[in-house]
């Protein structure tokens, strides 16, 4: 598979190292406006085409798939371009500034046959997919209640000074993530409520966010993020997982220790990700799914299969984005089915 890659910025860099290490894909182009940060990503290749434009590149050709790791504003018109030229996109989280763009974006690639998927990464984190794969298994038996939490007080803002601007914050870009956990193990939403605030007078959106969730299924989820919230070991990136079910217990505790309570028996276990090579603590958790989830895109092309986070899919998590905004504006609870 040959692919191009528009967005050659913090986070791309590690989409690149994974797309080096997954087998039978080739990087054979890349853009972005900056020509600082195309030189960077384009020295992790010995030979591949760089572009300022684009619109260029896909004049080009050459390529039978598309990542696209720029920042939402730029989303929809990129994946009407890549529609345009009908080939595969990956596309960074969030996927676009609407929910309406969103729907859009995804009946354009769905009219060309071509394969559409969300670059949401959490899900695939080996920790967390260790504790999606338990309850999927049936061994707590039905779940009736989850807690999703990730608390920290890292400095997000030095690799990525952009996340201080913008009238969102957590929700958008760190609850996303959170709420599609919740809804990996809980299945889709049909309501919810959400508080926020902002604690960092430096920044512009929210950066604490609590959300509690029904389910389809009849569950309940808790999901809380905050960017200001100071503990000694940090655990940041870690997201911290309850699970209850009707036959039994999951918890995913900090250092990555995975435990499974039935009765009174509890069986304890190591579910730390592998330090990659190129990776880097404490990002390395994140780094891994990266690798994990651009194998499950490729996986998925090769089968003919929908990837589990598709576009079509990341309509529901970007759904519980927007409304947790709605929920904690008008202080009310938001009805999914409404939006």
């Amino acid at each position: 598979m040959k692919l191009a890659l528009i967005g050659c910025g913090f986070f791309a860099i590690n989409q690149l190292n994974a797309w080096k290490d997954i087998a039978g894909v080739e990087v054979v182009a890349l853009a972005d406006l900056d020509t600082g940060r195309l030189d960077v990503a384009a020295a992790l290749f010995d030979s591949v085409r760089t572009y300022t434009s684009a619109e260029a590149m896909f004049a080009d050709g050459g390529f039978d798939a598309v990542d696209i790791a720029t920042t939402v504003g730029s989303h929809r018109a990129l994946v009407e371009l890549a529609a345009r030229h009908n080939v595969h996109v990956i596309c960074q989280k969030p996927f676009a500034r609407t929910l309406e763009d969103a729907r859009a974006m995804v009946d354009m690639v769905a009219a060309t046959g071509k394969t559409l998927m969300v670059h949401e990464n959490f899900r695939w984190q080996s920790a967390v997919r260790a504790a999606i794969d338990a309850v999927r298994s049936g061994v707590i038996g039905t779940p009736f209640f989850g807690r999703i939490s990730f608390r920290s007080g890292y400095d997000v803002f030095s690799g990525q000074p952009y996340l201080a601007e913008g009238e969102r914050f957590i929700i958008e870009d760190l609850g996303i993530h959170s709420l599609d956990i919740a809804r990996a193990l809980f299945g889709n939403a049909t309501r919810i409520t959400a508080t926020t605030r902002r604690i960092n007078p430096a920044i512009k959106g929210e950066d604490v966010a609590t959300m509690l969730l029904e389910h389809e299924t009849g569950a309940t989820s808790v999901v809380d993020c905050s960017y200001a919230t100071r503990r000694s070991p940090e655990t940041f990136p870690e997201s911290l997982l309850e699970i209850d079910g009707d036959l039994g217990t999951i918890r995913l505790d900090a250092g990555y220790r995975l435990s499974v309570q039935i009765g009174d028996q509890v069986t304890d276990r190591d579910v730390s990700p592998p330090l990659l090579p190129w990776a880097s603590r404490p990002w390395h958790n994140i780094q891994e799914s990266v690798q994990i989830i651009q194998q499950h895109f490729v996986d998925c092309l090769r089968d003919g299969t929908e990837p589990e986070t598709s576009g079509r899919d990341n309509l529901h998590t970007f759904a519980l984005v927007e409304a947790a905004y709605l929920s904690s504006r008008d202080h009310r609870t938001v009805t999914l089915a409404d939006l």
